[in-house]
């Protein structure tokens, strides 16, 4: 589910950015990946006789595309009510392992449903060619863009925000679920209403978990990802660890650790130091940088579970977070963050089919090919030209936003961080 409801499909495209050794070959002829497709080979991704989808609901506008399938508003017949349905395509189901995905997120939703902060589903149909999974539809857009829409903002409303994202962790633990993928994209607003309920979108990439079990495949979003998923060894407590990346980022406006590519990253989870020295931390609380430092221990075993954070006076309701309005940079740079991370994810989409690993992982092929005059800088219409080329349609006013805030020809966002 992305913003502007754009609710994306279940299994996010992130596997591949902390696996790019498991990035799928090059694409085969279409009848080639047919014939291989384990989707269409198993006699129900459901095991069970579904209703006939078409009979009660009615697909409208797209509002999101993932990696096995495209989010839709989607209307039911009988009340005209609203929800989002997501359309996996089983053709695209390559192996056994992406159909059991698929069965095991729609368990874990069932299995955490009535959480006030948990996406509810409605029900899921299968069909010759697709399952359709309706929810819940969230309309109200992604955690940074209210954020920044609001334009004011305290240490006391990141400490309510906090409180959100952190009892779904608590919730999905004590029900023996471990989230895998949290990071901000994966939290939606059901409206655009002030008072909001906060939803939690995306469980692609969740799993059961039994008490000291070890998990050891790495998955997850490069900024958020826990250290010890890095060593392929690790628990629940890496769900932690991500929800204290958020909570630095909603502080200060960029996450703890950084670079310019992906194993710069990682480099940083691993081995990089906190900061707490720049603005705007010395003028943040010391009980917020008491819980970030805590929630951000390399060592899982010294963390801080999800509920021990609740417990934490910053966290609490009319606990020590101050109302007080953080600084504007914390704002403007959150909206370069989530700017760069929304155009990335854009390029790579379209781009995945023509680009090398490589040529994807620096994205430099992308900005010669829209830099049509080799100036060095991207202009209006040679953006506005170059995602045309790759069938991006966007509206101009999207084009002019995400260029400002990105702020191409000044690389201020690179300058921001170092």
């Amino acid at each position: 589910t992305k913003s502007e409801s754009k609710q994306e499909t279940t299994k996010p495209e992130t596997t591949s950015e902390t696996k790019p050794e498991t990035k799928p070959e090059p694409q085969k002829p279409k009848h080639m990946r047919r014939v291989s497709s384990a989707g269409l080979r198993t006699e129900s991704v459901l095991q069970r006789k579904t209703e006939n989808f078409k009979e009660f609901y009615s697909l409208g506008r797209k509002l999101g595309q993932g990696q096995f399938g495209t989010t839709f508003l989607c209307l039911e017949k009988g009340t005209g009510n609203e929800y989002a349905c997501t359309s996996i395509s089983k053709r695209k189901l390559l192996t056994d392992e992406d159909v059991e995905d698929v069965r095991r997120e729609i368990q874990i939703m069932h299995h955490l449903a009535g959480h006030p902060n948990v996406i509810s589903i409605k029900g899921a149909y299968e069909d010759v060619a697709a399952v359709h999974l309706v929810m819940e539809l969230c309309s109200g857009g992604e955690l940074f863009d209210r954020i920044i829409q609001r334009g004011h903002y305290t240490e006391r409303k990141a400490a309510e925000l906090a409180r959100t994202i952190v009892g779904v962790l608590e919730a999905c633990h004590s029900l023996g679920v471990m989230h895998r993928d949290l990071k901000p994209e994966n939290f939606l607003f059901v409206s655009k209403e002030e008072d909001s309920l906060l939803k939690t979108i995306d469980f692609g990439l969740s799993m059961f978990f039994k008490p000291d079990e070890v998990f050891t495949d790495v998955v997850g979003s490069p900024y958020y990802v826990a250290p010890e998923v890095l060593r392929k060894r690790y628990g629940p407590e890496s769900d932690v660890w991500s929800a204290g990346v958020i909570v630095y980022i909603l502080l200060s406006g960029v996450p703890p650790f950084w670079a310019e590519t992906e194993q710069g990253i990682f480099e940083q989870v691993l081995h990089g130091d906190l900061d707490f020295s720049s603005d705007p931390w010395p003028s943040i609380s010391e009980s917020a940088k008491d819980l970030v430092r805590k929630m951000l221990v390399r060592d899982p075993t010294r963390r801080l579970t999800a509920h021990q954070v609740l417990c934490h006076p910053w966290v609490q309701i009319d606990g020590v977070a101050p109302d007080k309005p953080l600084d504007s940079a914390v704002l403007s740079r959150m909206k370069q963050f989530s700017a760069m991370n929304k155009f990335k994810k854009m390029a790579l989409r379209f781009f995945q089919l023509v680009l090398s690993e490589e040529e994807i992982a620096g994205l430099k092929e992308m900005f010669k090919m829209i830099d049509t005059d080799n100036s060095g800088q991207i202009t209006f219409e040679e953006l506005k030209a170059g995602l045309k080329r790759v069938g991006a349609n966007l509206k101009e006013s999207e084009i002019l936003d995400l260029m400002q805030a990105l702020d191409l020809r000044n690389r201020k966002y690179k300058n921001s961080l170092t």
